[in-house]
């Protein structure tokens, strides 16, 4: 093998689309993890005419909600649907799941910067993902990144 070949993995990253909505998105990349307790990472929410970003997030093992991946696993689970809405969240990152007729689910993902005082800015934008292969292939994805070596 040509070591000059070899060619560094590239960087982790999640992209959802908005299945009703393409230019609509969110993408979490820059995952690093601080230490055996914490995760960080950048989201970014782009929508017509709305670019927030968060370049700080992260999630822990103590956010009382669990983790992310398992969040979204538990609405894969529930593939038959669900009444009201669920909700996961941390300090920058508030993440809303709510079933709709037709097999889709609504998530609302909620983006605040992280401050020692009340959040100046808040920002949410709603992708639309058809439950079944959508949101496992979602889930694996985001257990994936999450996923410490």
């Amino acid at each position: 093998m040509n070591t000059g070949d070899h060619q560094p993995p590239e960087p982790p990253c999640v992209t959802v689309r908005c299945s009703q909505d393409p230019s609509l998105t969110v993408h979490l990349t820059g995952r690093q993890f601080t230490d055996a307790y914490e995760t960080s990472f950048t989201i970014e929410a782009q929508a017509d005419g709305l670019l927030a970003r968060v370049p700080d997030a992260i999630v822990s093992v103590w956010d009382r909600d669990g983790d992310i991946p398992g969040f979204l696993q538990a609405l894969v689970d529930d593939f038959r649907g669900w009444t009201g809405e669920r909700t996961w969240h941390t300090n920058q990152l508030t993440l809303t799941a709510a079933f709709h007729s037709g097999g889709h689910i609504a998530l609302t993902w909620t983006l605040r910067p992280q401050g020692f005082t009340l959040p100046e800015w808040e920002a949410s934008v709603t992708t639309w993902i058809e439950a079944g292969q959508h949101l496992t292939s979602l889930a694996a994805d985001l257990r994936a990144f999450f996923t410490r070596p």
